[in-house]
């Protein structure tokens, strides 16, 4: 696979979570802190679907190479 081919198919995935995130916001099990004017964000969960969506997709193109 030549390197344009892979920066095409990470900007298709990246707009596709982009897009995803945009409607769906904030997960369930994501940790928010506020206090005072200072927030804390944590998107543990959005962290473990993207790395499992990531995966599926290395896994997916490395049964082509």
């Amino acid at each position: 696979m030549n390197v344009g081919k892979l920066f095409i198919i990470l900007g298709i995935v990246f707009l596709i979570v982009g897009v995803i995130w945009t409607f769906i916001g904030k997960l369930p099990g994501d940790i928010t802190f506020k206090k005072g004017n200072v927030t804390f964000y944590f998107p543990i969960m959005t962290s473990i679907i993207i790395s499992i969506i990531l995966s599926l997709i290395f896994f997916v193109l490395g049964k082509f190479r």
